[in-house]
């Protein structure tokens, strides 16, 4: 006999166990507090887009590299499941720009693709959260996203001497450049290469620099450049960004950084990344940044530019457990177990579960009057169900139950509507 195989999730994909999606849920709640003090929106889109969508300004790895594409069977269409929510957000802002009141505050949290190589952190299915103002250009608004993603990283548990924003603003980039004498049509390359470069070496990453066509002298005053930690004097926008993060509380959560870039191409001044600050860790929690013509590039007859930020599920939950600070999650919801006594009591432990869930009070009715009390205590204690209800044929004569609480112990017979207090003393 040919023995079956057991299948597994696709490589990169991730079944959710109860206590998996525990811990998803606990950070989309910590994401949705964080936006509704801010006083953001919550929105999504769909998960299948058109692949010409991300074609003009999403980087080249992103589209050719890492798409789940596939052809639409009628119209012919190459399609992709979504590796990232901004452009679908700039397509939704363009379609209604004439009927929406800005700035828009939006955030949404939910599954996207990519098609990368998993490891620790990384999946080819992740969940994500986005957050974004659009049809703000003022320096304030970036501060604001900053800001209340230094609230979000707060709220984890994460503290400002473990976890850092790095800033840069790519307009002051190609100022530099323009001083450095790089061209205009190589500055997308030189950008996607100084992206990468805290994953390679010095010599390669000098090495891909003149591949692409630096001088020696070019590569010697751009490597001057990403080391020169002072932006004082020289970008008003930068000065102004770090004093408005200084007002909103979060300025030892902060510092500039000239190497981070960002690699999508859409973005135009300010971009940042978070990072652990322990040594030797090069990976980003998040990143985000300012995109000023996005909107029209997907058909908006305006300019509305915007700024935001995307974090996935995967690296904050292998982080928070690196650093200690994985949270205790609960996540069975079952406050009570009501059990069968015996046959003749089935239906009164029917009608005392129905009555127990109708005050809002989680209750599951053990099935089978066959399995003895004795195991159906131990099913509830195995399950960590805190109570269980006792109802036998003296308890239903008398109009009360026994009610034990495998917390404290405890065990005692109370009346039926008694049970509402008693039971609800443990909350969900």
């Amino acid at each position: 006999m040919v023995k079956k195989q057991m299948l597994k999730p696709c490589r990169g994909m991730r079944d959710f166990y109860p206590n998996d999606l525990a811990f998803r849920s606990w950070l989309y709640q910590k994401a949705r507090e964080v936006c509704q003090r801010f006083g953001y929106q919550e929105y999504d889109g769909p998960i299948v887009e058109s692949l010409s969508l991300y074609a003009a300004k999403s980087s080249e790895e992103l589209i050719k590299k890492q798409g789940f594409t596939f052809l639409s069977k009628r119209d012919k269409k190459i399609l992709v499941l979504r590796p990232e929510l901004t452009p679908t957000l700039a397509r939704m802002v363009a379609a209604r720009e004439q009927e929406l009141i800005f700035p828009l505050r939006w955030w949404s949290f939910g599954p996207f693709f990519r098609y990368e190589s998993p490891q620790k952190g990384r999946g080819r299915e992740f969940y994500q959260w986005n957050v974004d103002i659009l049809g703000e250009d003022s320096v304030n608004a970036d501060a604001e996203i900053i800001a209340l993603s230094c609230q979000f990283l707060e709220g984890l548990g994460f503290n400002s001497d473990e976890v850092v924003v790095k800033i840069n603003d790519r307009k002051y980039m190609n100022w530099k450049m323009d001083l450095i004498g790089i061209p205009l049509k190589k500055r997308l390359a030189v950008f996607r290469l100084i992206d990468k470069k805290g994953k390679v070496s010095e010599d390669s990453f000098m090495a891909m620099l003149r591949e692409v066509g630096l001088s020696s002298l070019q590569v010697r005053d751009l490597n001057l450049a990403l080391k020169d930690r002072d932006y004082s004097g020289e970008s008003e926008w930068l000065t102004e960004l770090f004093s408005a993060l200084v007002d909103l509380g979060v300025k030892d959560w902060v510092e500039f950084d000239p190497t981070v870039v960002r690699g999508l191409d859409y973005y135009t001044d300010t971009v940042f990344e978070a990072y652990t600050r322990e040594k030797g860790v090069n990976r980003a929690l998040f990143g985000g940044g300012r995109y000023q013509d996005l909107v029209r590039d997907v058909g908006g007859k305006r300019n509305i530019g915007g700024v935001g930020l995307a974090a996935g599920d995967m690296v904050l939950e292998a982080l928070l457990a690196d650093l200690g600070h994985s949270p205790t999650l609960s996540y069975l919801p079952t406050q009570v177990l009501v059990t069968i006594f015996d046959e003749a009591c089935f239906r009164e432990s029917i009608e005392l579960a129905r009555q127990l869930r109708s005050w809002n009070i989680a209750t599951e009715l053990f099935f089978d009057f066959r399995v003895s009390l004795a195991n159906q205590l131990r099913y509830a204690n195995r399950k960590g169900i805190p109570q269980v209800v006792i109802l036998g044929p003296k308890e239903i004569a008398e109009g009360q139950v026994v009610l034990r609480n495998f917390k404290t112990g405890e065990q005692k017979k109370i009346a039926v509507h008694q049970l509402r207090k008693e039971c609800g003393k443990i909350s969900l």
